[in-house]
């Protein structure tokens, strides 16, 4: 009997930790942090590769208004 309720006691104790860990709510870590990077990432080259290959005249434009201002920097 004694064995039981011991056993019941810890039953108990790990029930409460797995509770207490559910409902805890922390912050984002930095895995979340790259996910979301990637993700941003990958959209944006998704929508340059589209610009690219759809507005080919407008990916060329914009190409040489960002080589040309680099060249007139220097």
């Amino acid at each position: 009997m004694k064995y039981i309720v011991m056993l019941q006691n810890k039953v108990d104790m790990l029930k409460a930790k797995a509770l207490g860990m559910l409902t805890k709510k922390e912050g984002q870590n930095t895995v979340e942090y790259v996910l979301m990077l990637v993700v941003v990432v990958g959209i944006a080259l998704g929508v340059g590769a589209a610009m690219k290959k759809f507005m080919p005249n407008v990916y060329d434009a914009v190409r040489d208004k960002i080589l040309g201002g680099i060249q007139n920097a220097n």
